[in-house]
């Protein structure tokens, strides 16, 4: 930390491209102002300090994928020392965060990207490493057929962000597996365009359109006994992966698709082979079911 009270020599302050800098003439501007509207960060710095370079470079990285939901200002307390001077600043680098016109909230020294992350934390609620880590859990469930545990994580996510797509398309896909088709239709309705296509929403838009197909297909005993009776008959063998598909008997509905390709890989255009893609899809691309399907697939498609 460098003391104010100590003389430096010169040298470039360390604000970054995404930060600007602000002045004592437009500090109500870029600060008092635009608090009202999302969490404004200010780093007060010097231009003889190393570690406020460090720190703005931690600062930039960490705010970076938070765009839009904070804002980073610098102000170098050598060229306008007015502000610091109102608030106590007698060390820097020193941050303060502002919401609705005041600082909320405030740290002094260099602190490392881990207490960074957590003190934004405090202000915007998980960062993206925190969040990935969330949908991974959430994900992990509902490949597991833990739907419970899956949608509280999904839904703790959507309150921060209400049309985050990895979270709708898993909380869609959730309702899917529950049943719920109707109310999936209309959460994945409600996003945007320009999250048409995340792979979560392709994902949950694949469960549900896998899952329409199944809902009139009748008893799976029938199906059954077709397949039995006419080992041929890939019209009730593809009918018989989708019921098994939406009994999430994922296993035995892609092994319905696999013996049909291998009976007869043509038959109605390749229609069992593009069918078991749309279930990788529905799966996840990542699922063990879908991995696991996809080597059995490759090994019969090119042995």
């Amino acid at each position: 930390m460098v003391d104010l009270a100590m003389g430096g020599d010169g040298g470039m302050p360390p604000a970054g491209a995404m930060a600007r800098a602000t002045t004592t003439a437009t500090f109500s501007a870029d600060v008092l102002a635009e608090s009202q509207r999302l969490p404004v960060l200010v780093h007060f710095l010097s231009k003889r300090s190393e570690g406020c370079r460090t720190l703005q470079a931690v600062l930039e990285r960490a705010v970076r994928p938070l765009e839009g939901k904070l804002k980073l200002i610098t102000m170098d307390i050598d060229a306008q020392p007015q502000i610091a001077g109102r608030l106590g600043i007698r060390q820097v680098p020193a941050v303060y965060a502002f919401q609705r016109g005041q600082p909320v909230d405030g740290f002094v020294g260099a602190l490392p990207e881990a207490q960074v992350k957590s003190f934004l934390e405090r202000l915007v609620g998980p960062l993206d490493d925190s969040l990935d880590e969330a949908l991974s859990e959430a994900d992990a469930a509902l490949a597991a057929g833990d739907a419970q545990t899956a949608v509280a994580i999904f839904s703790a996510i959507l309150e921060q962000d209400p049309e985050h797509p990895a979270a709708t398309g898993g909380m869609a896909r959730a309702l899917v597996g529950a049943g719920d088709l109707d109310a999936a239709r209309e959460l994945l309705d409600r996003l945007p365009e320009t999250a048409a296509k995340d792979k979560a929403v392709v994902a949950a838009r694949a469960a549900l359109d896998v899952a329409d197909q199944a809902s009139g297909l009748g008893d799976l005993a029938d199906l059954v006994a077709k397949v039995q009776v006419d080992p041929a008959d890939h019209q009730a063998r593809y009918d018989l992966a989708l019921a098994l598909n939406g009994k999430n008997r994922r296993e035995e509905a892609a092994d319905a698709l696999l013996a049909s390709i291998k009976l007869d890989r043509g038959w109605n255009d390749g229609a069992a082979r593009k069918q078991l893609l749309q279930f990788f899809e529905a799966w996840g691309l990542m699922d063990p079911m879908t991995l696991a399907a996809r080597r059995k697939l490759s090994t019969l498609l090119f042995s």
